[in-house]
């Protein structure tokens, strides 16, 4: 799980002490808030990237914490800011040609071929499947599922209507548990 034994509450008296604070105050601010950023990153993007776009994300919140008003949650800030870096990555990544290498191709088809079944306690078949789950509705379940967003500030994070939020969870759901039964059924 993504949870912190932090609450949010301690994390925004952080972020407004950073804010208004000395270095040592970002400091704590930065330690308290970066597992619970890294590990949302890397369920949307690929985990090899998570550290890059982790302190991406926090060189935009450093550079605009003076704006942070508290008048909500500073976790949902803080994930709304990371979801921008990573699809600032992506469209960034879409710019430029890519290059397939052997050996990335050799990779994903061993991978798929030991047909080891998924199991909801692994985090690495976790993620393959997040994977396979388009974007709109991998960022809803991770923010609501792994993260433990409350539905309202998921869709406060995302920019839209609660009800979306709930569809796109239970589509992501319905998508995992299919991808989950046809692995059973191959192996």
């Amino acid at each position: 799980m993504m949870r912190t034994d932090l609450g949010d509450d301690l994390l925004t008296e952080l972020a407004v002490s950073a804010r208004d604070g000395s270095p040592a105050d970002l400091e704590a601010f930065v330690l308290a808030a970066y597992p619970c950023v890294r590990s949302f990153v890397s369920y949307l993007a690929d985990p090899q990237s998570a550290d890059d776009l982790a302190q991406e994300t926090f060189l935009r919140v450093i550079g605009s914490l003076r704006t942070f008003a508290a008048r909500s949650c500073v976790r949902s800030w803080l994930l709304s800011i990371a979801r921008r870096v990573v699809i600032d990555r992506f469209r960034a990544a879409a710019a430029r040609p890519a290059v397939a290498e052997l050996a990335d191709w050799l990779a994903v088809v061993e991978r798929r071929r030991l047909g080891t079944t998924p199991s909801p306690e692994n985090e690495v078949v976790l993620a393959d499947l997040l994977a396979e789950v388009p974007g709109e509705r991998r960022v809803a379940f991770v923010l609501t599922q792994l993260v433990g967003l409350p539905y309202t500030e998921a869709a406060e994070v995302l920019g839209c209507p609660v009800g979306m939020i709930r569809s796109r969870v239970a589509r992501a759901r319905l998508q995992l548990l299919t991808s989950i039964h046809e692995a059973d059924r191959a192996a």
